[in-house]
Formats: structure tokens, C-alpha cells, sequence
């Protein structure tokens, strides 16, 4: 299940908020690692680490490093437990659980109002299946709003590991981070998925949030077993909690495999089988003309409950083309599957104009 190694760190290399590379020399052979300081403290050249080579083996794209377990010779220094981070506890019974304050939990100075029957007062909440579409639904909410990132526990569970968060913090796109569930390492910590999305909006003021998956993506092929029918359950969420839910439609010209070619089978399973509750479902105008008579028929296919809105995307490609980041999909960019990136860059257009 995991593929064990010690390794010594011959260099450091770039970093951001919460994690930095390094080229770690095991058997004689130069790999990459990524290591989390908060967790395992900060390495330096000539360190011992122990490493979970796992991903690296496998070759995944999202995942392709050795992850630093310890740096044995080195322990980062005991967190103060009198003033600690709390009582929450993530990746729970793992090696590396760690224990967080939660924005819920009753030490938190926030657990009062979150205690209290507060709503989410019609906030607009943009969900979306994977991660690389959270710069581009940014870019089209624009200037002017404040936007906040729920993010859940499909993919990565550390929120240090996305480059994309980071680079949108940094360049103020992004007001705040909330990690819900297992995942951790945002601006606030919550429980569930309710409490994440009620503290975006009351303690960080967000005027748009935006939800999904970290990094990576797990799918089976199969009618069920992918990660992304946590969209679903993020629109029943956001109506229970008197939101309102923007989808933002996992759309494609440039997939290879068929069943995601116009809009994907993960969000005609997810907003057609899953959501038990209405959303205003996105989709970019004009289609391709490819594409158009597929996605109509596709879109025809889901239940009368969700609304369909169709959203000019004329002006979205200078937004995308101006993001601190590079905006990447199953390896596609901007010119290689323009739709995926207008589609979620309409939903944050739509979103916006609901504030």
C-alpha cells in the first residue's frame, strides 16, 4: 500500500504558502519531493527524510512526488498544547493525523454564531467538480466581490499542496480558505461541508463562495464511483442552508474518452441523480458548433427542477488569459479545451451578478 524510502535532500527548491519542493538524492537517483513544514517541519540541505514514494511510483500527474513523512533526525519542536490549535482532529487515526482549532468546535470564538440559527441569506455558492476550474470561475466573478474557497475532501486533503490557491491568494482573487471534512489547512477548519460553507459567509464575509475538490480527481469509470458526486450533495447543502447554487457544468471538446465529451457524465450523474434540490445550472454562450446539438440534447436530459442559464462569454478569455495561473485540465490548457474554462468562468459571471 505504501512505498517506503529514506532519502537525503541535496536541494530546496521553490516554494508557497505551506509547502516546499526539494530534490531528495535516494539510491543514487535525483527524485522530486514536496514536504509540508507546518507538519514535518522545514528541511534543509543534507536532511534525512523519510519518504511515501507511493504517488511518485504510480506516476499520477496531480500527485508525482515523494511526500516527506519525517525528517528523522530533525523533529520540528512539540505545538504548545496550552495554547494549541484546538480539538479538531483530521486525518483522523492516520500517521499524520493532525489536530486543528475548528471554526465550529466550542473553543472556537465563532462556534456562538455558528451555534445559532444563521443562514447563508441567498449567497450565491459556485459548485464544481474539479479543482483547475476555481481560477477560472475567479476570473469570472472579477473585481468587486469577495470570493471565498470551500474546499472539500474528494482529492488532496492539504490545502498547501494547490499552487493555483496560493498564486490566487497572493494575487488577492481570493478573500479566504474554509477546509471541510478531512481536508485541512485553510484560513478556517470546519467539521462538515454546513458549517464550512455558514462560516464562509458570516466569518470571512464572502459575497461568493466557491466549492470543490483539491487537487486530483478520483474516477472508476463506473456510473458511481468518482469523486465528483460530492457536487451533488454540495447543492442539497447550499439549498438546506438557504443558499443559492450555481453550477458550474464540467464541459469539454478536447477529452478523448467519449463519456466526457460535451457536458461530462460526472455532473449529469451529479446534477441529475444526486441533487435532490434546484440549481441554476451554467452554460456557456454561444457553444461550439461541434458541440451545441450534444450538449443541448444532454441538458434536455435533466430534471425540470434545475434552471438552465445561458451566460454571454464575450470578455471571459482576457480575464482567463490575465490569472496569475496556469490554467490546466486533464494536461489541456486554455487553447486546447477553451469550453471547460469558459464554462466555469460563465458560472462565476452568473454568480456575480446575483450579489
Amino acid at each position: 500500500m505504501i512505498r517506503w524510502r529514506r532519502g537525503v535532500v541535496s536541494s530546496v527548491g521553490r516554494s508557497w504558502d505551506g509547502a516546499v519542493e526539494l530534490t531528495v538524492v535516494v539510491d543514487s537517483v535525483e527524485i522530486r519531493a514536496l514536504a509540508y513544514p507546518a507538519l514535518v517541519g522545514s528541511p534543509v540541505e543534507g536532511d534525512t527524510v523519510l519518504l511515501n514514494t507511493t504517488a511518485l511510483s504510480l506516476g499520477l500527474g496531480t500527485g508525482g512526488y515523494a511526500l516527506v513523512v519525517a525528517l528523522p533526525d530533525r523533529l520540528p519542536p512539540d505545538p504548545d498544547v496550552l495554547d494549541g490549535p484546538g480539538h479538531m482532529v483530521k486525518g483522523r487515526y492516520t500517521p499524520q493525523q493532525v489536530t486543528v482549532l475548528g471554526v465550529d468546535e466550542q473553543d472556537s470564538p465563532h462556534h456562538a454564531l455558528l451555534a445559532s440559527d444563521v443562514s447563508l441569506d441567498g449567497m450565491p455558492v459556485v459548485v464544481a467538480d474539479l479543482h483547475s476550474a476555481l481560477p477560472a470561475i475567479v476570473a469570472g466573478v472579477g473585481p468587486g466581490r469577495r470570493v471565498v474557497y470551500v474546499m472539500t475532501d474528494g482529492g488532496a486533503l492539504p490545502l498547501w499542496f494547490s499552487r493555483t490557491v496560493a498564486s490566487l491568494r497572493e494575487a488577492g482573487l481570493l478573500a479566504g480558505t474554509v477546509t471541510v471534512g478531512q481536508a485541512f489547512g485553510g484560513d478556517l477548519e470546519a467539521v462538515t461541508l454546513h458549517t464550512g460553507l455558514l462560516a464562509a459567509r458570516h466569518v470571512l464575509a464572502a459575497d461568493v463562495v466557491v466549492v470543490t475538490q483539491g487537487p486530483g480527481n478520483l474516477g472508476t469509470g463506473t456510473p458511481w464511483g468518482f469523486s465528483g458526486v460530492a457536487v451533488g450533495e454540495t447543492v442539497n447543502a447550499v439549498s438546506v442552508l438557504g443558499g443559492r447554487a450555481v453550477g458550474s457544468l464540467r464541459i469539454s471538446s478536447g477529452d478523448a474518452r467519449e463519456r466526457h465529451v460535451g457536458v461530462s457524465h460526472h455532473s449529469l450523474t451529479a446534477y441529475g441523480r444526486v441533487a435532490l434540490a434546484p440549481a441554476e445550472l451554467v452554460v456557456p454562450d454561444p457553444l461550439p458548433a461541434a458541440l451545441a446539438s450534444r450538449i443541448e440534447e444532454q441538458l434536455a436530459g435533466l430534471p425540470d427542477r434545475h434552471r438552465v442559464v445561458r451566460v454571454p462569454i464575450e470578455g471571459l478569455e482576457e480575464g482567463l488569459r490575465a490569472l496569475p495561473v496556469k490554467l490546466s485540465s486533464m494536461g489541456r490548457g486554455l487553447d486546447e479545451d477553451r469550453v471547460y474554462f469558459e464554462a466555469a468562468a460563465a458560472a462565476g459571471r452568473h454568480a456575480a451578478s446575483l450579489g
